[in-house]
């Protein structure tokens, strides 16, 4: 019998004068480079996940404008697969002062050619995807996602 483990994830491209919000963080004892990204948490919609993402992770608060894209990714077979919905999100301030999400190191601000140079530290392949998807002009409208109001309680 096989397993199957789904990973519900967000992320956000997050540009600002041509440069772009990345994370870097531990992974697996590694240094890796990311878009602000996670779980989506019992509750949350895609967008709150998002935005709380974005903000535990840069320290940035944003505005959600469009829908980049989904994604889907094994790292490797018999791994779970991630479900990655990404967001594009434009900065609108940060607090310096903010702690960081445990395991993340700090963010960046990169260009593209500069997240290119630094590929081998990627967390996976998602990282340039949603990239080079932002950069060709994708975007959605937000409206492309239905979310049912939650029920108050669990039952």
């Amino acid at each position: 019998m096989n397993s199957f483990e789904p990973h519900i994830t967000v992320a956000c491209v997050v540009e600002q004068d041509g440069r772009f919000l990345f994370v870097r963080e531990m992974s697996k004892g590694k240094e890796v480079l990311n878009q602000p990204a996670g779980h989506v948490e019992f509750g949350e919609n895609l967008m709150q996940a998002a935005y709380r993402e974005t903000l535990e992770e840069t320290a940035w608060q944003v505005e959600i404008t469009d829908l980049l894209g989904w994604y889907i990714f094994q790292p490797f077979r018999g791994a779970g697969v991630y479900y990655r919905t990404c967001f594009v999100a434009r900065p609108v301030s940060h607090d310096p002062g903010q702690k960081l999400d445990t395991g993340i190191l700090g963010a960046e601000w990169l260009t593209p050619d500069e997240l290119r140079n630094r590929r081998p530290q990627h967390r996976s392949a998602l990282v340039e995807k949603c990239l080079d998807d932002y950069l060709s002009g994708r975007r959605l409208p937000l409206d492309t996602i239905y979310q049912h109001p939650w029920p108050l309680q669990r039952g």
